[in-house]
Parts: structure tokens; C-alpha cells; sequence
């Protein structure tokens, strides 16, 4: 790829910066309103996250639809360890009887008792519970789960509560990403800010880049809100965490990428915007070759089925696209206008003799090409015995072990079951016509797993019915009672049934997923693949880079597993977990790669390949380096919040990311370049280099150089 300008003085003239930047501040006026609203459009609701076909996404669309359906489920269980009294069932009683008073419900529920609240009593006679259904129309669970708790606060000592179910759930959830995108937003910043600092040792260079990576995210931020009104894009609060990150990692990198040249050629050209057209003509198709491998691996995600998964293709393009777009416009135009002295104190001077030194990467360049086979085999073991850690705990992590630190609602999951083992599940819904309630009814009490079933109101021509299964939550014998359940209720002829509920909805999002993992994977390498072939115009070469990222993504998991289980005690891999992390560490993965081998491409035909090589490696060895680090910490910073699955894929991804960075592209790329020789470009000319190379941008012309200077 070649960025030429013709004629070069009218765009790069003293004006050109300027009106670049003009441009950028009218777009904001218009854009840093709009990313405000993109909170407003976020949803975690069951419906709109869902697997866009599967059985527990109809009951949520029913529930919703239906008048009382969309209430929101509390279990309250009280709980003394001597067992409990006249008093504490006294208590429980009235607990009840103000509750429901505060949210009464819409409708009556068939079959309950009209002499009493429909409290229980547990067989051991330490523990009571009733369920409490609060309508919608009082709010969502993150906002009533507090006043819900406040109201049984007042119980005789040593009365314990636990307020769990299925809405107590979805409160606590729902309070870790309260917040979320601003918290993620700061401590990214801070973290760059630190990065930078210590990167160029500047009290102003700094901050340059993290001006124009903020105007990029709150683009992309933008763009997002625009995308969701026009064309109903799902944003999850995860995904919207997942764009701050993102935008902040790729357009620093950028950044560093572009101020590496820069600063090398103003080194050759006296006149800064001169050495900044040498400079994106060398970086820019690197970068965009970089983005463009980001942006359609992201875009493959929309063969997903599940919504959330397909909803980041277009978001995660979409701030790509934009850092991609700041980094190559508004920043060189600032630099431009900042002049030599941004760099102060180490100012890069113009001279026309200026002696490169071989440096630490260069010195490491020399090391490998003396014993490559050694450098080749020691990374492939390292990465091999990482790898090892696959053999490990990667099942399925259930809902109640996503939190960091147990909330109350996962605390009372455990005590109910404890105390009524017979209803140690989450309830399934069913619903289906009232012709056939009676015979679903019998069909689902003789299910193996079902410990109750219970018929619940009439509306809207469906009836639902309440299943409570004898399996903890989120386990594979819950999932096989649900599946029976299923296979039982689909054989009643005409009954037209459906079953939902919380863990049947896990249950399709995670085979849905294990889907989505067979068609987005093999999509993903081939579109990869593709783009380093345009790129580097070879076959050898792309199918080299890519077995490389192969490999550092399962010596990344296998490692991230291990310290998953030995060091950190989770109980398992949340199922989004590695096609994210597959995602992001291929396409981001291969950028170092491609800056690598692109910068060894366009020597190869000056130098050859061995020289090219070591050339490439010693020239962006520094610099490569530093973004894979800035990168990493923008993805660790998801491991400062309380969430399993956002640290797995947070500190899997930046550990991953590392290993590309320091020892995949640092090592192990090389060493295999080396070996394998100039055949490593076949079937291009550059296997047999020119004396004409035709892939070198070309030097401007003197007229073209005076032009600029003017």
C-alpha cells in the first residue's frame, strides 16, 4: 500500500493542518453531545441479549408482552439456626403482608391460598420463605432490589434474611456495571496517561496522543448511539466497556506507531511537514492493514446468533474505524502545527549524517540470527508448556460464581438449598395454551429432576406454569432436567409450549455460543488470513504469522486457566470468555505482526531478507513493544472490576497480548523468518529481490519537496 499526494503542496500545504483540525472541532460539537446518550440505549434485558432464535428468548418476548408476565421474582428465605419461633413467624407473616401492599401484584395467581400468605416452612423447622412477584411498572431489579430489602429489615436478633431469586440476581448484576463505562473510561485514561509518560519522558509529548485517542472514543461513542437508533444494534454494558477499551489500546497504538517514524524522519527532512508525509507514507499502510485485520475480525461476529456476541461486531468496528481515523488525520495535523519542539526535551534534530545504532533490538536481532533454531525451539517450548494449563478447569462458569465478592442474592441461593432441598433450582417457566395447562402440568410432575410444578395465571390465551427442579443452579443435571422438561412438553400434541426462565436461558446462551465458537473461529482465521495475504502478497508468510497466533492463543488460555483455578480460585471459564478472547488476540495479535513484517517487507527488497529482517526488528523493536505494554494495561484495567468474566477476558487478553508483543513477534517471527529464508516471501518477487524494488514508497520529488516546504 502507497499514500502519495498529488499534487503534495495543496495537501500538505501550512493550511492543510489547520483545516484538519478546524474540521475535527466542528465534529465534536456535533458528536460529544450525542456519546452522552449512549448510556441511554444500553440493555442487559434478557430479550435483547439473548440467542436471537432460542426457546428461553420466546419466553422472555412473552413475558414482556403478556400483562403481570414481565414481574420481577423475589425469593425471601429467613433462616435460625435453633429454629424458628412464634416470633420470627410472626414476622415472616407480616414481612409478606407489607410487601405486598407496597407492589401489589396485577393479577391474582391461580391456586393460592386466600386464608394466609403463602409462606413455607422447611422440614428441619429452621428456615421460612416466600416468593414476592413485584410488577415492572415499580421499576427494574437494580432499582427496587434496595427498597425490597429495606422493608424486611426490621426482624427479631438472630432472625437471619436472605432476599434472593431471579430479580435479586439481576439487581446485583446490574449494580457491578452501575457506573461501569465511566469508571472503565477514568481508569483507562489514568492508565495511558502513566504509559505515556513514562514512554517518551516528556512533560508535553504525552499528552497528545490521549487528547486524540479521547476525541476518537467519544466519536466512536457517537457513532455507536447513532447506530443503535438506525438500525436497533444491541449495546450491553459489557460491549460498551468493551469499546472504551479497545478505542483507547488500538488508537495508542497507532499513535505510538506514527510518532516512532515521525520522529525518525525528522531525523532526514528539515521541514516538519515534509518528514510527516515520509512518515505516514512508511507508517499509514501498516496501520491500516492493522485496522482493517481489527475491524473484520470484529465484523465476523455478526454470523452469531446470540445478540450480545453480534451486537460487538459493529460497535467494536465502529471505534476502530474511528481511532483509525483520528490517528491518521487529527493527530498528524497537530503534530504538524506543535512543530519540533513537542518533543522537548529530546528534540530530534535535522542533520544529514545521521549514525544509527544498533540498540537493544538490534543487539537481540544478532542473537537470534547467530542461533535461531535454539531461539525458534525455546519460544515454541514456552509457549508449549503454557499451553499445558488447558488440561485444566475450562467448564462453564455458573451465574451465581460470576461475582467477585458473593453478594446477599448468591448467599441465599446457597441457604435455600440448604434448608429446602427440593427447590434448590431457579424455576422454569413454561407457557402454553389453556386447552393443554392440565395435560403439560402432569407431563412436566412426571419428569425426572422436577421437584414441583405449579399452574400460575391465565392472559392474553396463554397460561404459565412455575417448575421448580431438584438440581443447584447452573449445573449440568439442572441443564439435563430442563432439556427433559423440554423434550416432555413438546410431546403433549397441539400444546404449544414453550420453557424459559434463568437457567434455561443460560442454558441456550452457552450452547448457542459453543455454536457461535464453530462458525465465528474458522470465519475469523480465514478473513485474517486473507488480509495478510493482500498485504504482505505472499503465502508463505501469512500462513507462518498466523500458526504463530494460533499457537500464542493457546499458550495464552492454557496460562490464563492456570492462574484462573491455582491462583485466583474461579470455578470455571464463563462461556463468552475464549471466543473473545480468540477474537481479540488473533486480530490484535496479528497487528504486531504486521508492523513487524511490513517494516521487514519494505527493507527485504533494499536488504534481503536476513538483513531485512534484523533491520525491521531493530527499527520498531522499541516501539512495537511499547504499545503491546499500552495495550496490555488498557485490557488489565477490566480486571479492577468486581466481575469474573470481564477479569478472565481482561487479564487473558493482556497476558496474551504480552506474549505476542515480548516473545512471538520479539522471537519466535524472527527466528522462523531466518530459517526459512527468502522462501518466506513466495510466491512474491521479493523471494528474488530487484534492483527496482516496486513495493518501496518512492522518495518525493524535489519539486515535491519544495512544494511542502512552502
Amino acid at each position: 500500500m502507497e499514500i502519495n499526494t498529488a499534487p503534495p503542496g495543496r495537501l500538505a500545504g501550512r493550511w492543510v493542518p489547520w483545516l484538519v483540525i478546524g474540521l475535527w472541532m466542528v465534529l465534536a460539537a456535533v458528536m460529544v453531545p450525542l456519546s452522552g446518550k449512549l448510556s441511554s440505549v444500553t440493555t442487559d434485558k434478557a430479550v435483547d441479549t439473548l440467542p436471537a432464535n432460542a426457546e428461553s428468548t420466546k419466553v422472555a418476548a412473552l413475558e414482556d408482552s403478556l400483562p403481570g408476565g414481565e414481574d420481577n421474582t423475589f425469593v425471601f428465605v429467613y433462616s435460625r439456626a435453633g429454629g424458628m419461633t412464634d416470633a420470627d413467624r410472626a414476622t415472616v407473616e407480616r414481612h409478606y403482608n407489607t410487601l405486598v401492599k407496597r407492589y401489589p401484584p396485577k393479577t391474582t395467581t391461580a391456586g393460592e391460598d386466600d386464608d394466609g400468605p403463602p409462606t413455607r416452612l422447611s422440614t428441619d423447622g429452621r428456615a421460612m420463605m416466600f416468593t414476592l412477584d413485584v410488577s415492572t411498572a415499580y421499576g427494574e431489579p437494580e432499582t427496587i432490589v434496595g427498597p425490597v430489602r429495606d422493608a424486611a429489615k426490621d426482624r427479631p436478633a438472630g432472625l437471619e434474611l436472605d432476599v434472593t431469586g431471579p430479580a435479586a440476581i439481576d439487581g446485583d448484576m446490574d449494580a457491578v456495571f452501575d457506573g461501569i463505562d465511566l469508571q472503565v473510561f477514568l481508569t483507562t485514561v489514568i492508565v495511558v496517561t502513566v504509559l505515556l509518560i513514562l514512554t517518551y519522558r516528556s512533560p508535553v509529548l504525552w499528552f497528545i496522543p490521549l487528547v486524540v485517542v479521547g476525541a476518537a472514543a467519544l466519536t466512536a461513542m457517537a457513532t455507536v448511539y447513532l447506530l443503535v437508533k438506525g438500525f436497533g444494534i444491541v449495546v450491553n454494558d459489557q460491549n460498551s466497556a468493551l469499546l472504551t477499551i479497545l478505542v483507547f489500546g488500538v488508537g495508542t497504538d497507532y499513535a505510538l506507531l506514527l510518532i516512532a517514524r515521525y520522529r525518525e524522519t525528522l531525523h532526514h527532512h528539515e521541514n516538519v511537514r515534509v518528514a510527516m508525509v515520509h512518515a505516514l507514507r512508511g507508517a499509514a499502510p501498516a496501520i491500516v492493514a492493522s485496522a482493517a485485520t481489527v475491524i473484520a475480525g470484529l465484523l465476523c461476529l455478526l454470523a452469531a446468533d446470540l445478540n450480545s456476541t453480534s451486537g460487538l461486531g459493529p460497535i467494536g468496528a465502529a471505534g476502530i474505524l474511528c481511532a483509525l481515523v483520528a490517528m491518521l488525520t487529527l493527530f498528524p495535523a497537530v503534530l504538524v502545527v506543535l512543530g519540533r519542539r513537542i518533543f522537548w526535551p529530546a528534540i530530534p534534530r535535522f542533520s544529514t549524517a545521521v549514525q544509527e545504532r544498533p540498540g537493544l533490538w538490534g543487539r537481540l536481532g544478532a542473537a537470534i540470527n547467530r542461533r535461531r533454531w535454539m531461539a525458534m525451539l525455546g519460544s515454541f517450548g514456552i509457549l508449549g508448556v503454557l499451553a499445558v494449563g488447558l488440561a485444566g478447569n475450562t467448564g462453564a462458569l455458573r451465574e451465581q460464581d460470576q461475582f467477585l465478592s458473593a453478594p446477599e442474592s448468591v448467599t441465599g441461593f446457597a441457604v435455600l438449598r440448604q434448608h429446602f432441598p427440593e427447590l434448590g433450582g431457579q424455576p422454569m417457566t413454561i407457557y402454553t395454551r389453556p386447552a393443554y395447562q392440565e395435560q403439560v402440568l402432569e407431563a412436566v410432575k412426571r419428569t425426572p429432576g422436577v421437584a414441583e410444578a405449579e399452574p400460575g395465571q391465565t392472559t392474553g390465551g396463554w397460561t404459565d406454569i412455575s417448575v421448580f427442579p431438584t438440581d443447584a443452579p447452573d449445573t449440568p443435571a439442572e441443564y439435563e432436567t430442563i432439556k427433559r422438561v423440554r423434550t416432555a412438553v413438546h410431546a403433549v400434541n397441539g400444546a404449544e409450549a414453550i420453557v424459559g426462565g434463568p437457567s434455561a436461558e443460560n442454558l441456550d446462551t452457552e450452547v448457542t455460543t459453543r455454536r457461535d465458537e464453530k462458525l465465528v473461529i474458522p470465519l475469523v482465521l480465514a478473513v485474517v488470513l486473507i488480509i495478510l495475504g493482500l498485504l504482505l502478497r505472499a503465502i508463505v508468510a501469512p500462513l507462518v504469522l498466523m500458526a504463530t497466533v494460533i499457537v500464542s492463543f493457546a499458550a495464552a488460555f492454557g496460562g490464563s486457566v492456570f492462574v484462573f483455578e491455582t491462583i485466583l480460585g474461579f470455578k470455571g471459564i464463563d462461556y463468552s470468555v475464549p471466543l473473545l478472547a480468540f477474537l481479540f488476540l488473533v486480530a490484535l495479535g496479528v497487528d504486531y505482526n504486521i508492523f513487524l513484517t511490513s517494516r521487514a517487507r519494505e527493507e527485504t527488497v533494499r536488504l534481503g531478507t536476513r538483513d531485512g529482517m534484523l533491520k525491521a526488528l531493530s527499527a520498531t523493536g522499541g516501539v512495537i513493544t511499547s504499545a503491546g505494554v499500552v495495550l496490555a494495561a488498557t485490557f488489565a484495567v477490566l480486571t479492577s472490576l468486581p466481575l469474573v468474566m470481564l477479569i478472565e477476558v481482561g487479564f487473558l487478553v493482556a497476558f496474551g497480548v504480552l506474549l505476542d508483543a515480548l516473545l512471538v513477534r520479539s522471537v519466535l517471527v524472527p527466528a522462523l523468518t531466518l530459517l526459512i529464508g527468502r522462501r518466506i516471501w513466495w510466491p512474491s518477487r521479493l523471494s528474488r529481490p530487484t534492483a527496482e524494488p516496486p513495493n518501496v514508497p518512492r522518495p518525493l520529488a524535489e519539486d515535491e519537496e519544495l512544494a511542502l516546504q512552502r
